[in-house]
């Protein structure tokens, strides 16, 4: 089983910045996919941006230009710089990590969520 912990929501008003993270641990024999997704209050979870060894990067049209996702292989973390920030960006913020484990079976996992608030 994989954990996840985030950590770097806050509240910031607009124009700001912040940094999220994300840290697997656990049973992890190659992570194939890590992202991050929000979701605020009365709608759907959404992808924020993702990362992968093969495919790159992936960002949602709202956030392109704003945001930069991040990933240290050696610590299984993962980062979001987030810039610019707009109060449309407030939300609860999910890490996602899409791995294989020893026994090679694939996974997806959540962590807990962090809660980023953008003031006008």
């Amino acid at each position: 089983q994989v954990q996840l912990v985030e950590s770097g929501g806050g509240s910031v008003q607009a124009g700001g910045s912040l940094r999220l993270s994300c840290a697997a641990s656990g049973s992890i024999f190659r992570i194939n996919a890590m992202g991050w997704y929000r979701q605020a209050p009365g709608k759907q979870r959404e992808l924020v941006a993702t990362i992968t060894s093969i495919e790159g990067t992936n960002y949602a049209d709202s956030v392109k230009g704003r945001f930069t996702i991040s990933r240290d292989n050696a610590k299984n973390t993962v980062y979001l710089q987030m810039n610019s920030l707009k109060p449309e960006d407030t939300a609860v913020y999910y890490c996602n990590a899409k791995y294989v484990d020893h026994s090679l079976t694939d996974f997806s996992s959540w962590g807990q969520g962090t809660q980023v608030t953008v003031s006008s």
